[in-house]
């Protein structure tokens, strides 16, 4: 609930300050009221900030979902609004989300609405794509449709990333051992073979000075690279925070082999099921485009997705406007001409999520399936070269003996 200091006027003439919470001015005046003759100044305080390391925090999709399906669930039973939040936050498991609802509880029995509370206290961790569907349920009365629906959205976002994660978490621990294996060789190994042959004072093959040298650089240099490549991430991410960063690193991302068709298809993917839901709860096409762009992972077609709302409020075709996205697959948006001018644009949308949810399974196997022959071809090639370079010096002293 907002908070609001004052300085106002006692029946004795003096002057005093404090605060008062309220939901808005007028319940604010009307408070002080209460106490003193006139209220001299009014202002709201910002909302009490939140722990710093919660910004750093990821909302956790999968309890997520598990609340919303609680919400759901408890709503349909009939309990009123605020036990219904008392009950589904000693059931949540997470504290974040657990002091979240406290609070929102708080504030819907102070005559807050639901999606208000949520909006005030969860902007930092809660999605746009929630708050905007819960806001279209009270306005539509069907809040129990709403939570069911978000439950559903965030189980499915929740399968997907793990199914993402555990297709990458072998060739991740290939490409750690690969590159951990040729540290150790170069640093170690190498140096030892190569102190023998120095000893023995003799030719060494090209292939073995290489390989020897390369050694020494990783030998004396190891930290310091260690350490270039950690600042070069470290700007790298700042860079990509910035406004200009993000667009200009999603599209150099589309450039990229298989991994930019990708991530076309989980944009595609996202926008068609974020409008599907939107359109679904109610919510009207504009604020429907608005919340769908930001839900879309990739920022510059999430921006290009921006661009049509303009078009679109001046009372053009959505299908008309988003032509000009054209790095958005062009079947999404003849599809989504074909859904408006059809009146069905809700379940084309829907229709157009499971395509493309298919595609995205799809792309990911094959992206996968031909990592792992690449890192491991490539690390044979390393280990190759290396055995090559120690074993030439020793073949070339064998014909010498013999």
């Amino acid at each position: 609930m907002p908070t609001y200091r004052y300085e106002a006027v006692g029946g004795n003439g003096q002057q005093v300050e404090g605060v008062v919470e309220a939901v808005d001015t007028t319940q604010a005046v009307a408070q002080i009221r209460q106490n003193y003759d006139v209220v001299l100044h009014l202002e709201e305080v910002g909302m009490e900030k939140a722990d710093v390391f919660e910004r750093f925090q990821k909302l956790n999709l999968k309890v997520f979902a598990m609340m919303c399906k609680q919400f759901s669930i408890i709503l349909k039973a009939g309990l009123p609004l605020v036990q219904t939040v008392d009950m589904v936050s000693t059931q949540v498991a997470d504290k974040k989300l657990k002091k979240l609802l406290g609070q929102v509880s708080e504030d819907i029995a102070n005559g807050w609405s639901l999606s208000y509370s949520f909006e005030k206290r969860g902007t930092q961790h809660l999605p746009a794509t929630f708050i905007e569907t819960i806001r279209a349920g009270e306005e539509s009365g069907d809040l129990i449709r709403a939570f069911a629906r978000m439950s559903a959205y965030y189980d499915r976002m929740t399968k997907t990333r793990a199914k993402a994660t555990s297709a990458l978490i072998y060739p991740a621990f290939l490409t750690f051992v690969a590159v951990a294996v040729i540290i150790v060789i170069m640093t170690y190994a190498v140096p030892i073979f190569a102190s023998t042959f120095t000893s023995l004072e003799m030719e060494l093959p090209l292939a073995t000075r290489i390989v020897i040298a390369l050694s020494n650089f990783f030998s004396q240099y190891l930290w310091v690279m260690l350490g270039l490549i950690a600042g070069g991430l470290l700007l790298l991410r700042i860079y990509s925070n910035t406004e200009n960063g993000r667009i200009k690193m999603a599209k150099w991302w589309l450039t990229m082999p298989v991994l930019g068709k990708l991530s076309v298809m989980t944009s595609a993917s996202q926008f068609a099921h974020t409008m599907s839901a939107m359109l679904a709860s109610g919510m009207p096409i504009l604020k429907a485009l608005d919340t769908s762009s930001r839900s879309m992972s990739n920022t510059h077609l999430s921006e290009q997705v921006r661009n049509v709302i303009p078009g679109v409020e001046s009372g053009r075709p959505l299908g008309e406007c988003m032509l000009a996205c054209e790095d958005l697959p062009q079947m999404l948006v003849q599809m989504t001409a074909m859904g408006e001018a059809t009146g069905s644009l809700e379940s084309t949308m829907g229709i157009q999520a499971e395509y493309y949810d298919n595609e995205v399974d799809t792309l990911a196997a094959r992206a996968l399936s031909l990592l792992e022959p690449i890192i491991i071809c490539v690390m044979a090639v390393f280990v190759i070269i290396i055995l090559l370079s120690i074993y030439l010096p020793m073949f070339s002293m064998y014909g010498a003996i013999v």
